[in-house]
């Protein structure tokens, strides 16, 4: 499939113009999601989006558009509208397409069991999800949602500079929310696992992850409010590490949106603290081979041991700041021109069990879960005060459940205060190209009542 985008690719650069640099770039992509409840599939829907963006380059003015027309009109009439584009826009020396570098290729991006997979089998994976949750604990009964979701994409790209690539991707997941109910109310928590098939996918534990969390903090009250250490599990460490990644790209920087601009080389976090972008990284659920620009990817470090040491870059932030690309152009698809951001970012995980973890906290939060983290914090300041879950953590240990709660503090106060990171490292879905560890904060604000 791939080869066919380039053939579509191709004819599109076929039309360039001496003096201008043209960048074609096409997905094909097909998304299947099934949602199971009450025993019954409540929704079954496919979808495919098939198209093409391109970018035209003259005398510093950049021009950009897309169509899902790929015939011959269609393919003559994107690539004269992307030159009308960049005729109206304002020059700027940036604006450069990147020339051709090897890259590695990841063919274990794409598992070749994947088109095997029948809609049948999608449809019993949701159905045993739900059935899984409601069987194993007699508190939770019912499921919000149960849902198997995959997709299998081709991406391609080719300029008039010589770049030129395609690749397959395939992915897989399984997510279910519990609902427990009690006494004295309702709670809710979700479990999920991922993978490039269905067969990756441990369906059960999805369900356990879900149940276990959405039972142990039935009866939750307000906490009193003051200062102790926080525990964060993965899903929240993820979560801030979401907000965290816009104030590490060259984009927020250069625009000076972000809190660590004129500070590489400064202690920005404690010694524990090792933060990577890994766009090769096959654990994570953004590898590619090369960017969204054709860059290849790396394994670049932001953080080292608790050190700033440069920001992540696409070929526009680069050529502005006078420095190389890192390979970190994305796009939400044929329909946007590339920005700048996380491929798969992750703290360095450590040696140590969460147990330890908790037993190093002492008496502390155990934060399961964080509501309204991108609203709630502040990406320029790093201000933050956020809905927060979770038990209490009494001699290093699991304790009573907290609800209704607020974390609050600093991103540089939490980074500075962070004392451990677990071995527990896991990627999200739909964490934005980040993953999650469980962490050990030395002391965050938990506010209740």
């Amino acid at each position: 499939m791939s080869d066919e985008l380039l053939g579509l690719l191709d004819r599109v650069l076929g039309g360039a113009e001496r003096e201008e640099g043209v960048e074609a770039f096409g997905v094909d992509e097909t998304e299947t999601s099934v949602k199971a409840y009450d025993g019954r599939i409540e929704a079954l829907t496919s979808a495919r989006s098939r198209g093409i963006g391109v970018r035209v380059m003259a005398a510093g003015r950049a021009g950009y558009a897309y169509t899902a027309d790929l015939g011959e009109e269609g393919l003559r009439d994107v690539l004269a509208q992307a030159r009308a584009n960049a005729a109206a826009a304002a020059p700027d020396e940036a604006n450069v397409l990147p020339d051709p570098l090897p890259a590695d290729p990841l063919p274990e991006l794409a598992d070749e069991r994947f088109g095997a997979v029948g809609v049948d089998e999608k449809v019993a994976a949701a159905l045993r999800l739900e059935q899984a949750v409601v069987g194993r604990d007699p508190r939770v009964s019912r499921v919000d949602a149960a849902r198997y979701g995959d997709a299998v994409r081709d991406t391609a790209i080719a300029s008039t500079t010589g770049v030129r690539g395609g690749y397959r991707r395939t992915q897989a997941y399984a997510f279910v929310e519990a609902i427990a109910d009690g006494d004295e109310g309702s709670t809710s928590a979700f479990g999920l696992r991922t993978g490039r098939v269905l067969h990756d996918l441990d369906l059960d534990a999805a369900a356990a992850e879900a149940t276990d969390r959405a039972a142990r903090v039935l009866g939750g009250r307000k906490p009193p409010s003051e200062r102790m250490p926080v525990v964060l599990d993965p899903f929240a460490t993820a979560a801030f590490l979401g907000v965290l990644a816009g104030a590490l790209t060259a984009d927020a920087v250069q625009k000076g949106r972000s809190l660590f601009a004129d500070r590489v080389g400064d202690a920005v976090a404690a010694g524990p603290v090792t933060l990577v972008d890994d766009g090769r990284l096959l654990q994570g659920l953004s590898a590619a081979p090369w960017d969204d620009e054709g860059v290849p990817t790396g394994r670049t470090t932001l953080v080292d041991g608790g050190v700033l040491r440069g920001f992540l870059h696409n070929t526009y932030t680069a050529a502005k700041a006078g420095t190389a690309s890192t390979g970190n152009a994305g796009r939400a698809g044929f329909a946007s021109s590339p920005g700048v951001g996380p491929t798969n970012l992750f703290l360095t995980p450590g040696p140590q069990p969460p147990a330890e973890l908790l037993a190093g906290a002492g008496d502390g939060f155990y934060c399961q879960s964080v509501l309204g983290v991108h609203s709630g914090a502040n990406p320029v300041t790093g201000d933050f005060s956020v809905g927060a879950t979770g038990l209490m953590i009494r001699d290093g240990r699991l304790a009573e459940p907290v609800r209704e709660a607020t974390v609050a503090g600093t991103i540089p106060e939490m980074l500075t205060d962070l004392r451990a990171v677990a071995d527990d490292l896991r990627f999200l879905p739909f964490g934005g190209g980040t993953g999650g560890a469980t962490v050990l904060v030395g002391a965050m604000t938990l506010a209740g009542s």
